[in-house]
């Protein structure tokens, strides 16, 4: 097959990664991709945003299988361009994608199909007065969302009342988030153990992947703000993942897609819910419409390449089997290599220091790193690269991943040290 992964971060790496390994690709592309990622496909020079050259380039190079990663790609209507110029598409609609570029429209079709989820209220500038209220009659416990996307760095948690009205200062006021914090959501603030979920669907059906956690907070003890994710690990501690994912299929996924299908949007490609394990059952925080990054890092080497290809061309085609369990084959751990300022800034230019030699079960995804004429690998980001390293446990695998971070080197890193810590 010729195949196209649309994005350029280390999600896309380990998508390309693992369609490499897969055995099924017989040309890869990727638009616009990075350094990692140029070490198994051609790099096209177009934005994962710009449909139409996508949809052009699809056409000229006869591409059978088109792989979106980022939401803003789906949010500016790649899936719905490809498809048009005549290819398989791994990713939702722009349609369907609302179940993530808008936090409002999710929130709805969560209450309207009766998937579980915290209480909540939305509003503009101008409903500042009945948000206030909302998180007042909370004693200012609550989460403020900025409806739109907003890179991962979108959800302010809050303790007091003046935080929540900081928070939304911060998207009226300060226009943090740009247009995407026009609309706020405000809800309850959940309390629990927070795990990832992802579903691969063609619409109708779907398969859940090993279940994994992530850390948003840039500092150790989820201190500091929120980020696009600074590790995770898989399999999640002290949960029953077999019988949490069948009741995640039952009453969240399924019931999300027949929502979807219903309003005539169906959703194929890979639903992300973050969940929330509460003393009352999971309660979904957000929906995404795409892999999580970094859980895609971390799932990519867990799972038999082979076989998650063929699950997601399934999917892509329509055609994919509800039945059975897609497993892990051992442990994973995966830590992110950001620059100093992250997530306020980023760090272009700085010289990467790779280890000469990794073992079998440890691969380095990179996210934002570029090439020089001569070859020098340097920083182009804030998340600069993540380090996947599998072993029989946990702790076989954080042991590995934290070696081999420990000798990538490059000006102004750090890391977070305690990822899948016990």
């Amino acid at each position: 097959m010729r195949i196209l992964v649309v994005g350029g971060g280390g999600r896309e790496h380990a998508l390309t990664w693992m369609c490499a390994r897969s055995g099924r690709a017989d040309v890869l592309f990727a638009a616009p991709g990075n350094a990692g990622i140029a070490e198994h496909a051609t790099i096209w020079d177009i934005a994962a945003t710009d449909a139409q050259a996508l949809a052009r380039a699809v056409r000229k190079h006869q591409i059978d299988l088109v792989i979106i990663g980022p939401d803003a790609a789906l949010e500016a209507g790649v899936a719905d361009a490809c498809a048009a110029a005549g290819a398989l598409v791994f990713g939702p609609t722009r349609a369907a994608a609302r179940i993530e570029s808008s936090k409002s429209f999710a929130k709805q079709l969560m209450d309207d199909a009766r998937i579980p989820t915290a209480r909540w209220v939305a509003g503009t500038s101008a409903d500042r007065q009945s948000l206030l209220d909302f998180a007042r009659a909370r004693q200012g416990k609550v989460a403020v969302k900025a409806d739109g996307l907003a890179l991962g760095k979108g959800v302010t948690v809050c303790q007091s009342v003046s935080a929540a009205e900081n928070a939304l200062a911060s998207c009226f006021d300060d226009h943090r988030h740009g247009p995407a914090g026009d609309v706020v959501i405000v809800e309850e603030l959940l309390t629990g153990r927070e795990l990832s979920a992802f579903a691969i669907c063609d619409g109708a059906h779907a398969r859940l992947l090993p279940l994994a956690r992530d850390y948003k907070r840039a500092f150790d003890g989820d201190q500091g703000p929120n980020t696009g994710g600074m590790g995770s690990y898989c399999p999640p501690m002290g949960v029953a993942a077999d019988a949490l994912i069948d009741s995640v299929t039952a009453d969240i996924i399924t019931p999300c897609l027949t929502a979807l299908r219903e309003r005539g949007t169906p959703f194929r490609g890979c639903l992300y819910a973050g969940l929330m394990l509460t003393a009352a059952g999971p309660r979904v925080l957000e929906f995404n419409a795409r892999f999580g990054d970094p859980e895609a890092q971390v799932l990519m080497p867990l799972i038999e390449s082979s076989q998650l290809f063929d699950l997601v061309i399934a999917a892509a085609r329509g055609e994919l089997e509800a039945d059975g369990r897609v497993t892990a084959c051992a442990a994973g751990v995966t830590v992110v290599a950001a620059c100093r300022d992250y997530p306020a800034s980023a760090t272009y230019g700085a010289e990467i220091d790779l280890p000469s030699e990794l073992p079998e079960s440890a691969v380095i995804f990179q996210a934002g790193t570029t090439r020089d004429g001569d070859g020098t690998l340097r920083t182009s980001g804030g998340r600069v690269l993540a380090v996947s390293a599998t072993g029989a446990d946990l702790a076989a695998a954080r042991s590995s991943a934290y070696d081999i971070i420990a000798r990538v080197r490059f000006d102004g890193m750090r890391y977070r040290h305690d990822i899948a810590a016990p």
